[in-house]
């Protein structure tokens, strides 16, 4: 019989989702800085720093993000370069998250009219005042829905982590369930500990999607 009550449950797995909180945020700002960069690349008109980007992007988004920490992690520690479990995982997601933030956003600066180019440029605007100018506060509109929404992905990829070892919310629900003898309490809980956490954000996406498509229309 374990000692474990419903309360000892929830009270460690609260614990453990300060970690796939705070390596989600993690990932989401330094991978939101990453694919801005990866964006300015991708929109360059240099051929090879587009192809940089888009190589860059292609290899991310077509590999799963399993292979990607197993690589950082175990691959580089064949390298004799060795890795903390949080330091591989929150590399790998930050990788992940910019090569799709940076396709959303590209997506976003495709939408902004061909007329804001074309007249931006008739003031002699060079491009990276043309994009900080004209550009990007268009886009910048356009994205914010699809931007929110995808932070939604990066919470659920965190349980991926897992995989090496990092006690977040579904290492410690294993972790846990062993203990405790109690996997039904345990993966319910966690559900609705994801549920908690996705749910606001993938309402608010939705939010901001209605608003700006009125404010559009209008």
């Amino acid at each position: 019989m374990s000692d474990f009550t419903t309360w000892d449950i929830l009270r460690n797995l609260l614990l453990a989702a300060r970690w796939t909180l705070a390596l989600s945020l993690l990932a989401f700002v330094c991978g939101g800085l990453a694919g801005a960069a990866l964006l300015m690349l991708r929109s360059s008109r240099r051929r090879a720093l587009r192809l940089f980007a888009t190589g860059y992007i292609e290899v991310f988004q077509s590999t799963p993000l399993l292979m990607q920490l197993f690589l950082l992690f175990f691959g580089l520690s064949l390298a004799g370069v060795e890795l903390s479990p949080w330091s591989a995982a929150a590399i790998a997601l930050t990788l992940f998250t910019s090569a799709y933030l940076a396709e959303i956003w590209r997506g976003c600066v495709d939408a902004v009219p061909r007329g804001q180019w074309e007249a931006s440029s008739s003031l002699a605007l060079g491009y990276v005042a043309q994009m900080r100018h004209v550009i990007l506060p268009q886009a910048l509109r356009i994205a914010i829905a699809p931007t929110v929404g995808f932070s939604v992905q990066v919470v659920k990829a965190t349980a991926v982590t897992s995989i090496i070892g990092f006690v977040e919310l579904s290492k410690a629900a294993g972790m846990i369930s062993n203990a405790s003898f109690a996997p039904f309490t345990v993966y319910g809980l966690v559900a609705l500990l994801y549920f908690c956490i996705c749910y606001p954000l993938s309402l608010y996406a939705k939010n901001l999607e209605r608003k700006l498509h009125v404010a559009r229309n209008h």
